[in-house]
């Protein structure tokens, strides 16, 4: 008996992406006489069955699209959702977001869920656990089934859907060249575990910028945070030190915020000793004292174009090869990184 095929394997063995091999056996005029030939062929030497499940469900359109976030506490996935949810409506879409709570099991039951003919396709923010396992096969079935699916902001390059994700590299690396700037040299960061894709890229950029400017890099000052544990016993150890940083990098304003605190705390001036940066630009780094200095991530821009590619994507108007969009990031310059005379 011959193995069960499927359009993933087939997709591998011609090395195409799965949505080339969907619209070869459709018999597309979007794919080539010759790759539609050899694609049809195989298929039916290993007498390849479409999903009827699947296509059942996915022919009942809902105009609804799923949407499943490892958390809400950051501002951050609040402006995605909602540059998600404009752009949506404009197209006659519906949006029912689910959360994982950073778990790999919600993560897979909301993706069960959503998917048994609730929603015409996702938009996923990968759960903490998932990065850290490894495990990705609930993504793989989907794609397996040609079901749509972007991911955003944690992602794996390895996935076979369309992305997007911010410059995670360059906005660290602005960032850090920010603080050498204003004369900082011991910079520490406050980062996640490197399981975490973005926490990985921005602790990337983050040493990308100390080279390029001749300082060497110190590794006792990159600590790693585990967010599961006291958030802020953890970052009191990057300032209650001997030898404290004179600036910090923090991927979140979370950290940042909490970073802030504890300094002050401490009765240093910001940024006369301390000057502090995090990523996304909220309402907690606008109204902090002083107001952080952030990178902006453009959250809100990220959610239309993922829900962008994921409707083109329903709508069979995407291109062949899936897509991967880069949203650049800038500084906004607040007082906890302005020079003080």
């Amino acid at each position: 008996m011959k193995p069960r095929i499927t359009l993933k394997k087939i997709a591998k063995e011609f090395g195409v992406s799965i949505s080339t091999v969907s619209k070869a056996l459709k018999d597309s005029h979007e794919i080539s006489e010759e790759t539609r030939g050899k694609i049809k062929a195989f298929a039916d030497y290993y007498h390849y069955k479409p999903n009827n499940l699947a296509l059942q469900l996915r022919n009942q359109k809902t105009s609804v699209i799923g949407v499943i976030i490892p958390e809400i506490v950051h501002h951050f996935f609040s402006t995605v959702i909602n540059g998600i949810e404009k752009y949506a409506t404009e197209k006659g879409y519906n949006v029912m977001v689910c959360l994982s709570n950073e778990s790999y099991e919600k993560e897979v039951s909301n993706m069960s869920v959503l998917t048994n003919g609730s929603v015409d396709g996702l938009i996923v923010s990968m759960a903490r656990e998932t990065q850290q396992n490894q495990n990705f096969k609930h993504f793989e079935a989907l794609i397996s089934d040609d079901f749509p699916l972007v991911l955003f902001d944690r992602i794996n390059d390895e996935i076979q859907c369309d992305k997007v994700i911010i410059d995670d590299i360059g906005g660290a690396y602005k960032a850090t060249n920010h603080l050498i700037e204003i004369g900082s040299r011991r910079i520490a960061l406050i980062t996640t575990h490197d399981f975490i894709s973005v926490g990985s890229l921005r602790r990337e950029g983050y040493l990308k910028a100390l080279k390029s400017q001749g300082i060497n890099v110190d590794e006792s000052l990159i600590y790693k945070i585990d967010d599961e544990k006291d958030l802020y016993a953890q970052i009191e150890k990057v300032i209650n030190v001997a030898n404290p940083p004179d600036a910090i990098l923090a991927v979140n304003e979370i950290y940042a915020a909490i970073a802030l605190k504890i300094a002050k705390e401490k009765g240093l001036n910001i940024p006369k000793d301390i000057a502090i940066i995090g990523f996304t630009s909220g309402l907690i780094s606008e109204f902090t004292n002083p107001p952080l200095t952030s990178v902006e991530q453009h959250g809100f821009l990220m959610g239309k174009q993922a829900a962008e590619l994921l409707i083109n994507r329903i709508e069979n108007t995407a291109p062949a090869e899936f897509q991967k969009v880069v949203i650049s990031t800038n500084l906004k310059i607040r007082k906890s990184t302005l020079s003080v005379n």
